[in-house]
């Protein structure tokens, strides 16, 4: 299914065409495919090339128990569709190795990390589904992180599925049109209270 974004000014394909579905084919994810992921975000940009990401990859085929540990701690609706995504990943923000302490800029820098991982997997056909809604300290024991290394969102990789396998409330969602809040609510010239026009 595509739900390309209706935007004002002409976008990249790959970005225009990123989305982030729910219905997922349980179909496994090729080594190769998924390696390319994690190249793309290991040459992401990064403040002072620390590079304060980790991930803890954890795949359906591989190691079902712990991927079904994972899901039950996420929360909400993303029980309902997440269990079918054959690769859940959690994202880290990691400490210093000098400091033991997270950088200013690690979160961000985890986030950008994790979008070129979005565009790499949009450029393979492969869809991604980050996900806030989860217990931290639940995946913290089950994924044996090491103290100072702040889980930040677990992520869901694979094929696009077939929506009638989603409850009814989520498949609407899943038809649903997408929406961005418009550039007079984010973008401004000069001073936050005038919006760049």
């Amino acid at each position: 299914m595509e739900k390309p974004a209706i935007t004002e000014y002409d976008i990249h394909p790959l970005l225009k065409s990123r989305w982030s579905p729910r219905a997922f084919s349980p179909q496994p994810i090729e080594p190769h495919e998924l390696m390319s992921l994690f190249e793309a975000a290991r040459w992401s940009p990064s403040g002072g090339n620390k590079q304060p990401w980790g991930f803890v990859v954890v795949s359906a085929a591989d190691d079902r128990e712990t991927h079904q540990a994972l899901v039950e701690a996420l929360s909400g609706n993303n029980r309902n569709w997440a269990h079918r995504a054959p690769i859940l990943v959690l994202s880290v923000a990691t400490p210093d190795p000098q400091t033991g302490a997270l950088n200013r800029f690690a979160y961000y820098d985890v986030g950008q990390a994790v979008a070129h991982l979005t565009v790499q997997a949009a450029a393979l056909g492969l869809f991604v589904h980050q996900m806030a809604g989860f217990d931290a300290d639940k995946a913290r024991q089950l994924l044996k992180l090491p103290d100072g290394c702040e889980p930040m969102t677990l992520i869901a990789i694979g094929r696009y599925g077939d929506p009638a396998d989603l409850p009814d409330t989520l498949r609407e969602r899943e038809f649903a049109a997408r929406s961005r809040k418009p550039f007079a609510e984010f973008l401004f010239r000069e001073r936050w209270d005038a919006p760049l026009k």
